[in-house]
C-alpha cells in the first residue's frame, strides 16, 4: 500500500478528488466517507473478535488442566 502512495502527489490526489465529485456529487461525498469509515470500523471489530477467539482456543490448548477427570478414579493402573 505504501508503494502506491509513494507516487501519489498533490496533483494526482486533486484529480482523484475531482473525479469523485463528478461521479458522486459534492453532497454525497461526506455520506460515502462516513459509510466507508463505519465499514472499516466493523471489519476491524470482526477481525479483532476472530483473533481473540483464536487466542482463547490456543490458550486453552496450551494450559494444563489439573482437575481430575470424572470417572477415572476407579480405573486400575498398570503396575
Amino acid at each position: 500500500m505504501t508503494d502506491i502512495l509513494a507516487w501519489l502527489g498533490t496533483n494526482e490526489l486533486l484529480i482523484i478528488l475531482a473525479i469523485c465529485i463528478l461521479i458522486f456529487g459534492a453532497s454525497r461525498i461526506p455520506q460515502l466517507a462516513r459509510s466507508l469509515g463505519s465499514g472499516i470500523k466493523e471489519f476491524k471489530k470482526a477481525s479483532k473478535d476472530i483473533t481473540d477467539s483464536i487466542d482463547d482456543v490456543t490458550k486453552e490448548d496450551i494450559e494444563p488442566d489439573d482437575t481430575p477427570k470424572e470417572g477415572n478414579e476407579n480405573v486400575p493402573k498398570d503396575d
